[in-house]
């Protein structure tokens, strides 16, 4: 019951423990059990964190480590002792969560005799529409009880074992739960058990029973670490003269993208099924990216049950789910971009018992109907989208209803969907008619590009120099007025609004210039409208150099990479270099924004693994890896592909290739697909300092729907040169680098 680093309200967190190592004068009204009151800071210097394991101390002086299984966790508390150690420590159970959303009619009962807790409360989700309900079952041992019961408000009592407790009217929920008291306190300290069920209070004690039987915190914690070995077990790396942060900032980006989303199969009360069920996909529009394709090489048999999850919930509601939490359905920000998830696992070969035709149904119903309420699920504004090539401002929409906001991301994200479902179907085969159909709803994103619209800074209002951007357009053709910078890093006015308010902009979470960068299936066609890749790569420098777009949100990912598709791969392995470590590092403020389910952790594993998707396409964007090789076990055939550095340089000054083999042979392409990792290739880069013509022919660019055009072949610009600009852009951007620069 844990969400990693998802940003907004808080969520989860249900049914926390909270200890006292005595009631002030023995008197158990005199403990304090309202959460606001109780709180009491944590030693900082206490902390300790490893797979399936945390640790802190509290300024009680409490010590609490936990360790977990799959349904079930285990708490040892530590009391210090006081006077002639006679205190009797005592825990709470309270029945709220971490974001106070308990609704009404929570329950608690305590067995007087064996101390067993059960109950039940019902909760928000944090991003989404409707409620659930969670149970829960919690056992203790490790000292006698002395007593037992419930608490209310500020006041607790051994005579009464049940509550039923309402939220209250103040818009906070009225404290409540239980409590037990032991006679004494062990050196070795109380251990306490809780499992928590989405079915039952019953089935939440038989996974305690089952997972931790004899409440053995050594033999739970070396199980829970044995599983994340064997998930992280497929990739491993040369460690050769590399700086420890460096590795322990790539297999923790690996660690968090294997958090979400989570394996709640036989813990789905809302349908019968055979299918696996996985919840917190949270959300799609964040985990599309890299997050999953990542998931895809290394977990190739959880993606796929992931993919058979998200087309059982299509058939069991109707939909696939943009984001999904909780059991309820999340708010969609975008594109329904399960197209895309669904789309990439197919193109990459994945079977395992997932029904492709009813998964094609499903991404084809995502183009052609409209759901009541887009908010949650499916696309909005269908009829314009199909009649006039594009979401209009202010679309008038009468079938379903959304947010009437984001015109332009929605547009330019339903045509990267129809790209995929493009895809698709002319995988599975005989259906010429939809990938006609598709291919050219896939140019759609032509449709908002305004030819001169031109871009002035908002601080000083000085012109950057571009002209021609995507813009919002009204139902008659005529233009919104945006500024490309709104919403950008560099925006001055913290209070604008691009998200799923009704005063947005018509773009989410970015600015029209990031935007003018997402057209991931036709790079060509886009390079074209630009004027050619030397100003595309002009234009794509700006975007970097002058902070425009911000590294810790997920639209910025891609243009990390998209000068492969201009000819100039050796500038993405400069930009990868950039952002890695100064942005993302093992420290307290090692991540530049919220981890989004581990959206940052595969942002980091991906770049300095050297292989960055585009997904829902068969490719991965050929840089260095940041070690002087990496090896990827594949769990489907068992064989082992290897990424190796000749010239490998641990001060990476040395990272632009020079040349390169695939299984002994020249390789020149700036991509690879995703065989390289099935049948186990072997790719060795020669590295040099200088920026070369390695991958820069028309012939080596990535796969794109327009053909490319005004390249001729040679490199435009020297590194040396770049530097310069570069070094130029970090003076103006300022000590907001300094911050982040760790090594």
């Amino acid at each position: 019951m844990h969400d990693s680093g998802t940003g907004g309200s808080p969520s989860l967190g249900n049914f926390a423990f909270f200890p006292y190592a005595s009631c002030p004068g023995d008197d158990l009204n005199r403990c304090v059990y309202p959460k606001k009151t109780r709180k009491i800071p944590y030693q900082a210097d206490s902390v300790k964190s490893t797979p399936g394991y945390f640790a802190l101390t509290l300024s009680s002086g409490v010590a609490a480590d936990m360790t977990t299984a799959q349904h079930t966790s285990l708490f040892r508390f530590r009391f210090p002792a006081i006077g002639n150690n006679t205190q009797s420590p005592l825990l709470l159970l309270d029945l709220t969560d971490l974001a106070d959303s308990r609704q009404d009619n929570a329950t608690i009962s305590v067995d007087a005799k064996t101390g067993r807790m059960t109950g039940s409360a019902r909760f928000l989700p944090s991003f989404g529409s409707g409620n659930w309900v969670a149970f829960f079952c919690a056992d203790f041992k490790g000292a006698d009880i002395r007593d037992n019961g419930i608490f209310v408000n500020s006041r607790a009592s051994s005579d009464v074992k049940d509550l039923r407790i309402s939220r209250s009217i103040n818009n906070y929920p009225l404290p409540g739960g239980g409590f037990i008291r032991f006679t004494s306190n062990p050196i070795e300290g109380v251990l306490a058990r809780i499992a928590v069920s989405l079915i039952s209070s019953e089935q939440a004690c038989n996974s305690a029973e089952s997972e931790i039987p004899d409440f053995d915190f050594a033999s739970t914690q070396k199980a829970a670490e044995d599983s994340w070995r064997e998930k992280l077990k497929p990739i491993s790396i040369s460690t050769t003269g590399v700086s420890k942060s460096l590795i322990t900032n790539f297999y923790s980006g690996i660690y968090r993208t294997m958090v979400n989303p989570q394996n709640y199969t036989g813990e789905n009360p809302k349908w019968s099924s055979t299918e696996p069920y996985f919840d917190s996909f949270y959300c799609l529009w964040d985990s599309f990216r890299s997050q999953l394709p990542f998931l895809t090489i290394l977990d190739p048999n959880g993606i796929t049950q992931m993919i058979r999850s998200l087309i059982d919930t299509y058939k069991h509601e109707g939909w696939l789910p943009d984001c999904r939490m909780s059991l309820c359905k999340g708010f969609t920000q975008g594109g329904s971009n399960a197209d895309v998830i669904l789309t990439d696992g197919f193109i990459k070969g994945l079977t395992g018992g997932v029904d492709w035709d009813k998964g094609y149904e499903a991404v084809v119903k995502d183009a052609e109907v409209e759901p009541y309420d887009w908010s949650n699920e499916g696309r909005g504004g269908l009829d314009n989208w199909k009649s006039l090539g594009y979401i209009p401002t202010q679309d008038f929409d009468h079938k379903g209803f959304g947010t009437m906001t984001r015109s332009v991301s929605r547009t330019l994200e339903y045509a990267y969907n129809d790209f995929c479902i493009a895809q698709m179907a002319k995988g599975l085969g005989g259906k010429e008619n939809d990938v006609e159909k598709y291919v050219g709803r896939s140019s759609n994103w032509r449709n908002l590009y305004f030819k001169d619209q031109k871009s002035f800074l908002l601080t000083g209002g000085a012109d950057t120099g571009f002209t021609g951007f995507f813009q919002g357009k009204f139902m008659n053709g005529t233009w919104f007025t945006q500024d490309p910078l709104w919403c950008s890093n560099i925006d001055p006015n913290p209070n604008r609004v691009c998200s799923l308010q009704n005063t947005g902009q018509e773009t989410f979470e970015s600015s029209l210039w990031e935007y003018g960068f997402y057209v991931p299936g036709d790079q060509a066609g886009l390079i074209s409208l630009y004027g050619g890749p030397s100003a595309f790569v002009k234009r794509l420098d700006y975007l970097h150099d002058f902070n425009i777009t911000y590294i810790g949100n997920e639209p910025s990912f891609l243009t990390v990479f998209q000068y492969h598709y201009a000819g100039r791969p050796a500038l993405s392995a400069l930009r990868s270099h950039f952002y890695i470590p100064r942005f993302f590092a093992p420290t307290h403020d090692g991540l530049p924004g919220n981890d989004d389910s581990g959206a940052m952790g595969s942002f980091v594993a991906m770049s300095m693994m050297g292989l960055f998707p585009n997904p829902g396409q068969n490719v991965y964007l050929i840089t260095p890896p940041f070690f002087e090789s990496v090896s990827i076990k594949s769990p489907l055939t068992g064989k082992t592909a290897i990424i190796r550095n000749v010239n490998y340089d641990p001060t990476y000054q040395t990272i632009y290739i020079q040349s390169a083999t695939l299984n002994g042979e020249p390789y020149t392409k700036n991509w690879i697909d995703h065989s390289f990792f099935t049948e186990g290739k072997e790719l060795v880069l020669t590295l040099g300092r200088n920026e070369s013509s390695w991958g820069t022919k028309v012939e080596d660019l990535p796969p794109s729907l327009s053909e490319y055009v005004g390249f001729n072949g040679t490199v435009n610009g020297t590194v040396v040169a770049k530097f310069r600009r570069w070094e130029a852009g970090r003076a103006r951007i300022g000590s907001a680098l300094g911050h982040h620069n760790e090594e």
